[in-house]
């Protein structure tokens, strides 16, 4: 993951903790059992800087892993230290339930596959099924523990998150690491980040440790809950720009009756950001890459681009049939007109008169089997669209409209059809362009999550 904050205030924090940790004020104690098959005593340890509503600049300390946390001797105005997400004790209860039978059948299993006879190495596994189905019934509980509050001021469980990212079992730790548990402590009390910072300590190092690096938060672990505890996946960010994947669902800009969206959630991230950081749009309901910009400067030199079609785009879609069946070409170019309609907004109808010219490459990758939410099975097609031009609705008409594919893009509410638990499968999977500062190209890819 990119490091959400800058981070050259919270490692100053961190290196005055291992200054502590070394002259003694500072301690990591252990709670609970320390497994015998840990040989590695590094932690992360983690500082979140912030201000406070009174705008007071506070700090926040944690440590990795459930069965870690500091403690000082020092009693420092401005300073906290967050805890664990889920205690130790609340773990030991969630898996108490299984753990005398999990044990007992892992000695029969060791004990059978010792034996090493056909009948006992088949007896093992089947006892090793059953082991499975214990183990993860006890995960399940485990991961029902979880809940983390968001700086959007929402409350997520673990089980929500994984269940929308369709992820059956989340892997080992998510939510022991330092970044939720500094940004749950600082959404529970109303604290606005403003850096955040993880770094590597080993109490094998006598030294406190010079040039201090920061370490991003994880992809395994980190990546699966912070976009949801932050409101936004941040892809990269600077002190001009900030590059998001944006989810569907999210307004890139707030709408008549709904607020929540990109550009708020962002704002309320950055308080310095410019009251209105978007350059460019995705619809609510296509996800993918999002430029936004947090300075003036930025955001002129970046429109700019946009306007003069300095950019470059690539979205990608699954259409609702087989379009090489239908006389679809396997790759080419199309104009077409649209306007809005003005008795039926936002829907964009044809008008070769008065519509602006719309232009689109594609290329289709595959034909492809489909499974509806209601179990329904289709053939469908996968299609890399080139937008040349960015006009509203652009690619939604190049797909479903009749001097288009006359073939809708699944999940569209607007121009095709929606079913309950489905969603438009229109994600920006790419985007170039030139930073506002340094002048360098950059490209960002966001793979499609369907």
């Amino acid at each position: 993951m990119f490091p959400p904050f800058p981070e050259k205030d919270a490692l100053e924090c961190c290196a005055q903790m291992l200054d502590e940790i070394h002259e003694g004020s500072l301690s990591i104690e252990h709670e609970g059992q320390i497994s015998l098959e840990r040989t590695n005593p590094a932690v992360m340890i983690g500082a979140l800087v912030c201000r406070d509503a009174d705008g007071k600049r506070v700090s926040i300390r944690t440590v990795s892993g459930n069965s870690r946390f500091l403690k000082s001797t020092k009693n420092v105005d401005g300073i906290f230290y967050a805890p664990a997400i889920v205690s130790s004790e609340q773990i030991r209860m969630a898996l108490s339930e299984n753990d005398g039978e999990i044990h007992a059948l892992t000695e029969k299993i060791c004990a059978l596959e010792k034996d090493g006879g056909a009948d006992s190495k088949m007896r093992a596994s089947e006892l090793s099924k059953k082991r499975t189905v214990l183990t993860t019934d006890s995960l399940k509980k485990f991961h029902a523990l979880y809940y983390f509050h968001s700086l959007t001021g929402k409350k997520f469980s673990l089980r929500e998150i994984c269940d929308r990212k369709k992820i059956a079992l989340p892997p080992t730790g998510v939510g022991e690491c330092c970044a939720p548990k500094l940004l749950d402590f600082a959404a529970k009390n109303g604290l606005s980040p403003i850096s955040m910072a993880e770094i590597v300590y080993d109490p094998n190092k006598n030294d406190a440790q010079k040039n201090l690096e920061s370490v991003p938060p994880c992809d395994p672990r980190c990546s699966i809950i912070l976009p949801d505890m932050l409101g936004l996946e941040i892809l990269y960010r600077d002190e001009s720009i900030v590059v998001i994947n944006k989810e569907s669902g999210l307004l890139s800009i707030p709408g008549k009756i709904e607020k929540d969206c990109a550009s708020s959630r962002l704002k309320k991230l950055f308080p310095n950001c410019i009251e209105q950081p978007c350059v460019h749009r995705l619809d609510m309901e296509t996800s993918g890459i999002l430029v936004m910009a947090l300075t003036k400067d930025a955001h002129r030199n970046l429109s700019m681009q946009f306007q003069n079609g300095e950019t470059s785009k690539e979205y990608e879609a699954l259409v609702d049939g087989v379009l090489p069946k239908i006389g679809i070409r396997d790759e080419g170019e199309m104009e077409l007109f649209f306007r809005v309609d003005l008795d039926n907004r936002p829907h964009q109808i044809w008008d070769e008169v008065y519509g602006k010219k719309a232009v689109t490459r594609w290329r289709t990758m595959d034909v492809e089997s489909y499974t509806a939410p209601d179990g329904g099975r289709r053939f469908v097609t996968r299609v890399k669209f080139f937008p040349q031009t960015g006009r509203t609705h652009q690619l939604r008409l190049a797909a479903a409209d009749a001097h288009g594919f006359s073939v809708p893009i699944i999940g569209d509410t607007l121009y095709g059809k929606c079913m309950p638990g489905e969603r438009l499968m229109l994600h920006a999977t790419k985007l170039t362009f030139t930073h506002p500062d340094t002048n360098q190209k950059m490209t960002f890819n966001s793979p499609a999550p369907f």
